[in-house]
This record gives C-alpha cells, sequence and structure tokens, in this order.
C-alpha cells in the first residue's frame, strides 16, 4: 500500500473538512487520504480485488464519453480521462486505490478514490501537476452525471460478473474430470450406500457421474445469477431519479459501458427501485453457496470412499500429496478435500454476512454494499480456486481399488435386495437375517438353501441387472 504517512514533498488539497497536506507521489487527494485513516480495519485495500479497479475504470471511461457526446464535457478532458481509465484497466495506478474494502458511506470513498487517481493522472497527460483541479476536477469532470450510489453498485456488478465468469469456467473443468473418471469406472461393481448402510449395488461409475451432473446443475444456477448482475443503475444518480444528468444519459451511458467491457448490460427499468435493491448480490450468494453445498457433500464422499486405507471403506484412493502426520509414520491425509470443504465453510459464513447486509438497507439506499462486495469476492476467488486445486490436485489422479469393489458386493447383505424379484421378500428378508447372524454372505446361503441354482445366481448377479430397472419378467428372461 502506498505510504498516506508520508510529509515531505506534500501538495495542498481542501474538502468540506478543510486542508491537509497530501504526498506528490500518490495520484489520490484529500478525500481518500481521510477515508485511509478513518476504514483502518481489514488492511486490505481496494486495490487487492482487480475486477473492482478495472470495473471502476470502465464505468468511469464511459461516463466520460457518454458526456462528450451528449454535450457536457469537452473533447480534451473527455481523451484525458478515457486514457487515464485504459491506463488502469491495463493494470496500471492500482497500488494508488488504498482505502480498506469495509467503509462508511455506502462506498463513497472507493468512488472518490477512483475520481482521484483518475483525475489527478489525466491533469499529468494534460500537461499540468496533480491536484490542480482547476484544469480537471475529481468531482466535477470525472464524477459528472454520477453518483457513488449508481457508480459503485454497477462497479460491483461488474467485477463480481468477472469473478463468476472465471468460476464458470473452473466449475466446468471440475465436471469434466468428474466425467473422465465416471468413463473410466463404469465397469466397477460396488454397493451403493444409504444412510451409511449398504443398500443396493451400482457401479462406481455411476457415483462419480452424479458429481458431475450437480456441478453441472450448479451451473446452470450461477449462470442464471451472472444475467441479474447484467441490470444495473448508472444514471441513477442520487436515489434513481436520474438529477443532474441528462435525460438520455442513462441509456447512453449503459450502451457505452456495453460496449467497453464486452458484457451486455442493459438499464433496469425502475432505477429508484435499482439503487436501493440487492436482491441480485442475494441470488449471487445463493448460487454460490449451492455449489458450496455441492463441492463439501462431494470432498465428504471422496474422504469417505478412501478412508482407510486398509481399516475403513477403502475403494477408491485419493493422489498422495503431502506426509500426514508428525507422529504416525506413513499416514496420508486427504488434504486437498480438506482444504475445499473449508473454504465451502466460508462461503456459508458469507451468505450470511451478505443476507444481513442486504436486509439492513433503509429507504432509498443500502449503506452496506461494501461488505457484501467483500464477502462475495472471497467466495467466488476462492471457490474458483477451490475447483481447480480438487480437479488437477485430487480427482483426475483417484484409482480404484477393484478387489475391495467387489468384495463389498459379494460380502454385502445388501445384495439381497436385488435378488428380491426371484426369491421373494419374505425369503429375502430371512437370508438377511442369516447373514448378519452367521457372518455368511448372501450367495453362500443362497445356494445352501437351493433358492437359486449356481448358475441361475451367476446370471442375476450380473452388473447389467443390478444397476438399472428392469420387470420381474424381464429380470426371469435374462436367467
Amino acid at each position: 500500500m502506498t505510504d498516506c504517512t508520508a510529509t515531505a514533498h506534500t501538495r495542498l488539497e481542501k474538502d468540506l473538512l478543510g486542508t491537509r497536506p497530501v504526498p506528490d507521489s500518490v495520484y489520490f487527494g484529500v478525500h481518500t487520504l481521510r477515508a485511509v485513516e478513518n476504514f483502518d480495519i481489514t488492511a486490505t485495500p481496494i486495490s487487492n480485488y482487480p475486477d473492482l479497479i478495472r470495473a471502476l475504470a470502465q464505468i468511469k471511461a464511459s461516463a466520460a464519453q457518454a458526456n462528450h457526446a451528449l454535450g457536457a464535457l469537452d473533447a480534451v478532458k473527455k481523451e484525458a480521462i478515457v486514457q487515464a481509465c485504459r491506463e488502469i484497466e491495463s493494470g496500471q495506478h492500482h497500488d494508488h486505490f488504498v482505502v480498506d474494502v469495509i467503509q462508511g458511506g455506502a462506498g463513497t470513498s472507493t468512488n472518490m478514490n477512483a475520481n482521484e487517481v483518475i483525475a489527478n493522472r489525466a491533469l499529468e497527460i494534460l500537461g499540468h501537476e496533480r491536484g490542480q483541479y482547476a484544469f480537471l476536477h475529481p468531482n466535477e469532470d470525472v464524477n459528472l452525471g454520477q453518483s457513488t450510489n449508481d457508480v459503485y453498485p454497477t462497479a460491483l456488478k461488474l467485477a463480481a460478473y468477472q469473478g463468476a465468469a472465471r468460476l464458470l469456467t473452473a466449475l466446468e473443468y471440475l465436471q469434466q474430470a468428474f466425467e473422465s473418471k465416471a468413463h473410466a469406472f463404469k465397469e466397477l461393481l460396488k454397493m451403493g450406500r444409504t444412510q451409511l448402510q449398504e443398500a443396493v449395488p451400482m457401479t462406481l461409475g455411476q457415483e462419480f457421474a452424479v458429481y458431475a451432473g450437480m456441478i453441472a446443475k450448479d451451473r446452470h444456477c450461477l449462470t442464471e445469477a451472472m444475467q441479474e448482475l447484467c441490470e444495473i443503475n448508472l444514471g441513477a444518480t442520487a436515489i434513481g431519479t436520474g438529477i443532474n444528468t441528462h435525460p438520455r444519459y442513462a441509456k447512453l451511458v449503459t450502451r457505452q459501458l456495453s460496449s467497453n467491457t464486452g458484457i451486455s448490460l442493459r438499464s433496469a427499468p425502475n432505477l429508484i427501485l435499482a439503487t436501493q435493491d440487492c436482491s441480485a448480490f442475494v441470488q449471487l450468494s445463493s448460487a454460490l453457496k449451492r455449489i458450496a453445498v455441492t463441492l463439501s457433500k462431494t470432498c465428504n464422499d471422496l474422504r469417505l470412499l478412501s478412508s482407510g486405507p486398509r481399516a475403513g471403506i477403502g475403494e477408491i484412493n485419493l493422489p498422495p500429496r503431502q506426509a500426514g502426520s508428525s507422529i504416525m509414520p506413513g499416514k496420508v491425509n486427504p488434504v486437498i478435500p480438506e482444504a475445499v470443504s473449508q473454504i465451502a465453510f466460508e462461503v456459508f459464513g458469507n451468505d450470511v454476512t451478505v443476507s444481513f447486509a442486504a436486509e439492513a438497507g433503509q429507504l432509498q439506499l443500502n449503506a452496506f454494499e461494501p461488505i457484501i462486495a467483500h464477502s462475495l469476492y472471497k467466495s467466488l476467488r476462492h471457490l474458483q480456486r477451490g475447483c481447480m486445486i480438487l480437479a488437477d490436485y485430487c480427482v483426475e489422479a483417484i484409482t480404484a481399488n477393484p478387489q475391495r469393489l467387489a468384495d463389498s458386493v459379494s460380502q454385502s447383505i445388501g445384495l439381497v435386495t436385488a435378488l428380491n424379484p426371484l426369491i421373494g421378500y419374505a425369503a429375502a428378508t430371512d437370508i438377511a437375517k442369516q447373514a448378519h447372524e452367521t457372518g455368511k454372505g448372501v450367495a453362500e446361503l443362497i445356494l445352501e438353501q437351493g433358492l437359486l441354482s449356481a448358475n441361475e445366481l451367476a446370471q442375476a448377479l450380473r452388473p447389467e441387472l443390478l444397476i438399472a430397472p428392469r420387470t420381474v419378467n424381464e429380470f426371469e428372461q435374462t436367467l
């Protein structure tokens, strides 16, 4: 972070509260300086979220272009502002965005940080010194036709959209990893389980296909949430009435921003509603929570299925990533699924924060969007990374234990359910009870009691009969 306390080589800047020296070395001004002093909270500056900084620059450039087209901003100022914004969009000057991500004022400090950095860089482009605002002003020129109350939520939506797009890509990558394993394991019969008890046979491929299928549904949910982010309130200014803007400004600046970002944005039909409503963020947070639930449930399963390796279920092997204990030699832990589950727990908490913050808005504005943004961006970033490490460091290298899988089927009492159509429910119940009491296998008991011949039993236990629907007649016809 830029040192805001330096006193050598300063310039004087004035605001509502008075005059303050600002270091000549920085692009930000007095409004940002006060915000840095007021909000020393997380040690996380807004520059930690580059998508947000780029979004602010794109909005300010679009506003300058729209204002120029409407005759409100001259060409010289417009070009200087746009050039400064393009530099920021390309990754320059981000270290001058220094206000804390958690701040009072409904994001005003973030908006002013952007206004001041852009204004001072534009002044340099025009051949002036930083702080010479008589030539180009942060509020009157860079913020022309705008308010924090339309700039900030629009920037949050643009940044969230970019983060969600990366998460979509990561989810697709993870889905493909599970699909690949589902194909590789499609012939491996195993016992399915309900309530951690043996149920009926299935294939390991079917089990992994479910993980891929859940992710596919989550991707659809996230895509829908992203569409809600595309409705913005830019041009609404203070409360949604559009005060101090040209009648055509809102539509024009939205079209310009769509062109500059490549995202199909649309102006909200009711700007007053859009200025106070945070439902798009709530919907996105809900989609992220759903993804987190899927990932954590999947990781729980992977840890159970690989448990042991000899005293647990042990049906699959997770790739060893590191030594697992400082005291138990040879122990290897499922560290990747454990890490991903912890990401999920964080997302659950972030969702609660977003819900409370969205609900807490009063009347025409929600003042708590900074914590909404901070929570969403952490969830987006961590879920995206979690998907990638789960795919690369775990799923792609999972192997099966075919003998363990086969033994679980042959020794399972649950196998009797699959034979119920042939021997009847009463006989099947007796066989299950005897198997449990004697420790003998279901197949062994059926043969001992002559309920089926060895050939009939072998045919009845063919994998294709055990893992898909069959009528009794179809079942008997295959024997």
